[in-house]
């Protein structure tokens, strides 16, 4: 039973689900169905597909999730970026409105539950870890600012499409004349209300008496209100036939079982930006997962999670949805509204589910301005252009990434950003790790500890180099350290030992191998011995696996005080007093110059 609760985690809190964990999770999921209603239809929206999509992504996923996912408060559904990307990638085989279109949509859901339930089965999620956190950032500021632009029209009450700031920015300009004020007017109001029920709802409720944590779940049905009033102003004064677009008839009733089509040159062409969807999403949820577990000292397992979203996203591919994945915000009013278990999630899709077959009618009048209102609002508070200067000041590799992606993202799309990011944080890496830092150490006095001779007092002796090597060795880097060492032996004729200190140095591939080969074959030559110290379990054992260790000139030593002990053990008995003369002692050797700080 235990080895299957592995695979069913439904299995495990299950066992332990009592009257208690009932009603907090029936609470948090009546607060989330509220939030959820208006966003799933806006999503939809941004989508390009009919807003009932959206309720309908809402229901079975939620529940398959909850019988394979591990986090107790991620809430599964539309989400921005997400629907952005459908949009994209189904937007290039059919157009938007015809049934083509919301074919290719369930096709694109069906390959990324797929593709996330493969990776899951052969537990590749660390395939997420191409993102950087730099990237992701600026990928989701990016399309942020994007899908506000894309909302615009329909503020404006106008057509202007596009897929990159400049074309957006562009269309809007052109159809700025043809502005429907009546749709601005709506429009405007629900978006300034939204961004004022952020802040300004939970204080205006706290004074009128209601509790602060009662106040702060109320203050997140602010867009339900929005919808309220907007579909009621509609009516009373028949502003459709002013020119206010409105969503028209939603269908009535619990999702159609639909089964998308096989057809392969269908599957290939999405293929790509399914794998897309996929990573993205799986980046996102399992970043709210792991945040809001941590807060209750609760974990998840990331693999189990791409089962779970895979499993989320096949439901949605045969329930007439569209890719899915954990949302930042509902999930954080789930675990607000105190969710206790993934149940929450399965009562959420019964709320969502009783909305679609009874409120659904009540939707026809509701204008696609605050629609829109409600996307901008959501998606500009995911926008972080301070992320650029806080990541300048910390790493200019990184930033060169996050820029990087916000560029290509903002100017040529999503697809392009994201694959942009990707690249610039993989050639990074590697610039970064082809350029590995290499210290001469020598020993702190009056301890046992070997520091960088440019940053400490240290004893050193003119007989041994000590150099400590501050990255794991590949084919990468192998070469440089072949010249690092070459260098620091060139500028010490007296050196009679080399002691590489791998304490840092977590793995060794082929190519490093042969390096440390030619390293110990050339200081040979010169009369000089090889040894390494304070060698990993894991690289030991690969190095043991070859004729590296019988043939090394030196030795093998298990910390670095143990081999100085043993090569120079007149310097380093005097560097183990802790004596003042012991620092004057250390001064009459040779100091190494100080090119830069290591």
């Amino acid at each position: 039973m235990d080895r299957l609760a592995g695979y069913l985690p439904v299995l495990d809190w299950g066992r332990r689900y009592d009257r208690q964990a009932f009603l907090s999770d029936g609470l948090a999921a009546a607060i989330v169905t509220i939030m959820l209603i208006p966003q799933s239809l806006a999503y939809a929206m941004l989508a390009g597909l009919p807003p009932v999509v959206g309720l309908y992504a809402s229901i079975l996923p939620l529940v398959a999730y909850a019988v394979f996912g591990t986090s107790r408060t991620l809430a599964v559904g539309p989400v921005a970026v997400v629907s952005l990307l459908t949009a994209t990638a189904v937007g290039a085989v059919a157009a938007p409105g015809s049934a083509e279109y919301v074919t290719a949509a369930l096709t694109l859901a069906l390959l990324s539950g797929l593709i996330l339930f493969l990776m899951g089965v052969f537990r590749l999620g660390f395939i997420a870890n191409l993102l950087s956190h730099p990237v992701i950032s600026g990928f989701i500021t990016a399309s942020g600012l994007l899908i506000a632009a894309s909302q615009l029209q329909h503020i404006l009450g106008v057509g202007a499409g596009g897929h990159t700031l400049a074309e957006i920015g562009g269309a809007l300009l052109r159809a700025l004349p043809e502005t429907n004020l009546p749709t601005l007017l709506v429009g405007a109001a629900a978006t300034a209300f939204l961004f004022w029920s952020r802040s300004g709802l939970r204080p205006a409720l706290e004074r009128l008496g209601v509790t602060p944590g009662a106040a702060a779940l109320l203050a997140r049905t602010g867009p339900v209100l929005a919808v309220a009033v907007s579909i009621l102003a509609v009516v009373g004064l028949d502003l459709a036939a002013r020119g206010v677009a409105v969503v028209g008839e939603v269908p009535q009733g619990l999702p159609p079982l639909s089964l998308p089509p096989l057809d392969p040159a269908l599957w290939a062409t999405l293929v790509p930006a399914a794998f897309l969807i996929s990573i993205i999403g799986f980046a996102e949820s399992v970043s709210v997962a792991q945040t809001l577990a941590a807060k209750r000292r609760q974990s998840i397992r990331p693999d189990q999670e791409l089962i779970g979203l895979g499993a989320a996203n096949v439901a949605a591919a045969f329930s007439g949805g569209y890719p899915v994945t954990g949302g930042f915000a509902r999930s954080v009013v789930n675990f607000d509204a105190g969710a206790e278990t993934p149940a929450a999630g399965a009562y959420t899709a019964v709320g969502i589910a009783l909305a679609s077959l009874f409120l659904t009618p009540l939707l026809f009048h509701l204008p696609t301005a605050v629609l829109a209102a409600t996307i901008i609002v959501a998606v500009l508070s995911l926008v972080d252009l301070g992320a650029l200067r806080r990541t300048w000041a910390f790493s200019r590799s990184d930033f060169a990434a996050m820029a990087g992606t916000i560029v290509v993202t903002l100017g040529w799309g999503v697809e392009a950003g994201i694959v942009t990011g990707v690249a610039l944080s993989i050639l990074l890496h590697l610039w970064r790790t082809s350029r590995p830092h290499v210290a001469v150490i020598g020993q702190i006095l009056g301890t046992q500890h070997f520091r960088n001779v440019l940053r400490h007092d240290v004893v050193c002796t003119p007989e041994v180099l000590s150099l400590r090597i501050d990255e794991s060795l590949y084919f990468a880097n192998a070469r440089a350290i072949e010249d690092v060492v070459q260098q620091a032996v060139a500028e010490r004729p007296q050196v009679r030992h080399v002691v590489l200190n791998c304490a840092a140095v977590n793995g060794i591939d082929a190519s490093a191998l042969e390096s440390l080969e030619l390293i110990m074959h050339r200081l040979g030559d010169a009369g000089i011995k090889l040894h390494l110290s304070e060698v990993k379990g894991p690289v030991m054992d690969r190095l043991a696996r070859s004729d590296f260790v019988r043939h090394l000139t030196g030795r093998v030593f298990l910390s670095h005080h143990e081999a100085l002990a043993e090569l120079a053990p007149e310097t380093t008995s005097r560097a183990d007093l802790e004596a003042r003369p012991a620092i004057d002692a250390a001064r009459t050797f040779p100091e190494r110059p100080r090119r830069r700080p290591g």
